[in-house]
């Protein structure tokens, strides 16, 4: 069969590398779409042409609409095809809205859900063309249910609901399929400088009693990819340990 081709934006470190090295793992071949941190990019390729695929990196802020349009040119170029997005480079800069800078929100803003807009508009005319495509947005609980000190972040991610519902709609007559999935507290470098106080009021709100980890993102990115999941679009599915249930 031929390989697949996957885009994943914010590919080189935590869920989007562990995204990038599941889909390797499936024989498809992966386009990794990072913004400056070149060398976690190719090690992450590297890493991903341990299973006999094809991984190239490349810089992009996708924030910037003409350079996210130059990214996806360049990529159908390199691999003559995208069969599946994903969309999970963010940003987060935290505040109470008192004290919260006017380009702090915007930054968060534009990475985070113009950033994929940009992503999903320059994969669209590709996607009806070739009838097929598959769409994931990673967002997150807080988009659900808002989070002190994160207005900026709670609102990009409850917009990407929106973008992906929105897009679902579009797409669904030409067979291109576009979820959204919704993280928890999941273990990343992050998480690991937490104090042992920090890391137990946050256990505390968790059902499950521990944090979920960046494979357990990437399995879900599989599982809605692989063509097991052809009849389910525009859903946000939960990955949080019953957090937000």
């Amino acid at each position: 069969m031929e390989k697949k081709v996957a885009v994943i934006t914010g590919g080189s470190r935590g869920i989007g590398r562990a995204i990038a090295i599941k889909l390797a793992q499936e024989n498809i071949d992966i386009a990794v779409v990072y913004a400056g941190n070149e060398d976690a990019a190719k090690k992450t390729c590297s890493k991903a042409q341990e299973y006999n695929i094809k991984a190239i990196a490349y810089q992009c802020n996708v924030s910037d609409f003409n350079q996210s349009k130059e990214t996806i040119s360049q990529i159908l170029k390199d691999f003559g095809k995208i069969d599946i997005l994903v969309n999970n480079a963010g940003i987060t800069k935290d505040g109470l809205i008192f004290t919260m800078k006017e380009a702090d929100y915007d930054a968060v803003m534009d990475i985070n859900l113009k950033g994929a807009f940009h992503m999903i508009k320059h994969c669209y005319s590709h996607f009806l063309k070739r009838r097929s495509g598959n769409i994931v947005n990673i967002s997150s609980v807080v988009g659900l249910t808002g989070n002190a000190g994160q207005a900026n972040y709670s609102a990009s991610k409850a917009g990407l609901i929106g973008l992906t519902k929105s897009a679902a709609k579009e797409l669904a007559a030409r067979g291109v399929c576009c979820n959204a999935i919704a993280p928890g507290f999941i273990r990343t470098e992050m998480t690991d400088a937490l104090n042992e106080e920090q890391q137990k009021a946050i256990r505390a709100q968790i059902p499950m009693g521990d944090y979920g980890q960046a494979e357990d993102i990437a399995d879900l990115v599989v599982f809605l990819t692989s063509g097991k999941a052809n009849y389910i679009t525009g859903e946000v599915i939960r990955v949080d340990g019953g957090m937000a249930m």
